[in-house]
């Protein structure tokens, strides 16, 4: 019960850093999906949404390589 409580504690607050960060300037891409990860050791819910904040982290960095390929390519 208290391991349960301390790892939605930490999640938790590791995720609304995040959305703060989100806000203000931070690095809000590490902060969620840690809480995430954190709180996916307990929760189904917060598994899926980890899975799917990956999906959309490395399908947005595949864009930005191929985008940056391109405009280094035109620039020379």
């Amino acid at each position: 019960m208290i391991k349960r409580t301390l790892i939605s504690f930490v999640g938790f607050s590791l995720i609304a850093l995040g959305l703060i960060f989100i806000l203000l300037p931070g690095p809000a891409v590490i902060f969620i999906p840690l809480g995430l990860a954190i709180l996916s050791t307990e929760y189904h819910w917060a598994k899926t949404w980890l899975r799917k904040s990956q999906r959309i982290m490395r399908t947005n960095a595949q864009k930005l390589d191929l985008w940056w390929l391109r405009f280094k390519s035109r620039n020379r």
